[in-house]
């Protein structure tokens, strides 16, 4: 997404970034990786001498698995149906999932996703060895663009930070870019600050569906973006303190693309937003109308979720651009809850009645795939 701003702060989450100094600056060393002699690293799900089905690959950083990295396990499973299972570590690295890998899956073996992270930090300004820079989509430390791709308990992050590139003017740093029709992402999170988990379609006349249930996202300039059809339920959004900025607002929360053909975009059910930032620091979301498709009308319904204070009640919505005002997009809530969900200027916030409501909701946005009744692993 547009950078609004060209400097931005060192977060909490920055202090540290290398080798184990990453998952400090995570928040990661309450749950650390099972140390080298831990006996059982995959848990409940079996070994290389005890595989949970023959479809299955173990990776392991410390070597008792199959393999050592995501991405060489990734290379492996060809075809269809296969299963990575992670053991607890850190995992530095970029990872990419190409379309014929479909209906994979990959289990966090911990019983909390702090425990399995994947990060690397490019960021769209990131001169690439070959020349140029990665862009937007190439900054993304995990990419999946296979149909039917499902994740349990994992951490997705990017620990780019500005403030250690102050020259550098694309600051957009994903953590996770997803396309796939049919992807599914269970007690997950995603890390970053800008632009961290990018919901998007492998192209503007397909309409990918994708869920995403108990999850947690951080971040501060639109950092949950993306023209795919998504569904986030039971999820928790955080927004990112910033040192950099005198004054509001610091960022967005939301900044869909939705094509103008598709009749559903993002949808947020029953969640809360929190923030480390000053109250009403930030807009809860802003239209995104990218070049690549001028007549994008980007879609967001946010509906019995809790916003905390940090949202701006009066003004929660903004212009990414003045040729398309929030105004003429499809943007509205319903029965929203707590300070940042008052209607103190009911032109600013747009509500769903009790009629429309009725059709926001998971399955009229995901039709026939119930990924919910899934979610066991």
């Amino acid at each position: 997404m547009p950078s609004p701003h060209l400097r931005s702060p060192l977060s909490r989450r920055g202090l540290l970034l290398a080798s184990a100094g990453a998952a400090a600056a995570l928040g990661l060393t309450a749950f650390p990786a099972r140390a080298a002699h831990e006996p059982r690293p995959f848990g409940r799900y079996g070994s290389p001498a005890a595989r949970r089905t023959p479809g299955t690959l173990y990776v392991d950083p410390h070597g008792r698995g199959d393999f050592t990295t995501v991405q060489a396990a990734v290379h492996a499973a060809d075809g269809t149906g296969r299963t990575l299972v992670l053991a607890p570590g850190v995992y530095r690295e970029t990872v990419s999932v190409d379309a014929t890998r479909t209906e994979m899956t990959w289990i966090g073996a911990a019983d909390d996703p702090r425990a399995v992270v994947i990060v690397y930090d490019n960021a769209a300004g990131t001169p690439k060895p070959g020349g140029g820079t990665h862009g937007t989509s190439g900054s993304a430390t995990t990419t999946i663009r296979a149909d039917g791709f499902t994740a349990h308990r994992i951490t997705f992050a990017n620990d780019w930070l500005r403030a250690d590139h102050p020259g550098v003017t694309g600051t957009q740093a994903v953590a996770l870019k997803v396309m796939g029709d049919r992807s599914a992402f269970h007690h997950c999170r995603f890390l970053g600050h800008q632009d961290t988990l990018y919901a998007d379609t492998t192209a503007l006349t397909v309409f990918a569906r994708q869920y995403f249930s108990h999850c947690y996202a951080e971040g501060d300039v639109d950092f949950v973006f993306g023209r795919a059809t998504a569904v986030f339920e039971h999820c928790h959004f955080r927004t990112l303190n910033r040192t950099d900025l005198s004054g509001a607002p610091y960022g967005f929360v939301f900044a869909p693309s939705t094509a103008g053909a598709n009749p559903r975009g993002y949808l947020v059910t029953r969640g809360r937003i929190t923030s480390e930032a000053p109250d009403a620091y930030y807009k809860l979301a802003r239209p995104w109308v990218p070049s690549s498709d001028p007549t994008a009308r980007p879609s967001l319904v946010v509906r019995d979720t809790w916003l905390g204070t940090g949202i701006d009640a009066a003004a929660p919505y903004a212009n990414m651009s003045n040729a398309f005002p929030w105004q003429e997009q499809r943007f509205a809530e319903y029965r929203n809850l707590g300070p940042g969900a008052r209607v103190t200027v009911p032109g600013n916030r747009p509500q769903l009645t009790d009629e429309q409501a009725e059709s926001a909701s998971r399955a009229a946005y995901l039709g026939d795939w119930r990924p919910w009744k899934q979610q066991t692993c």
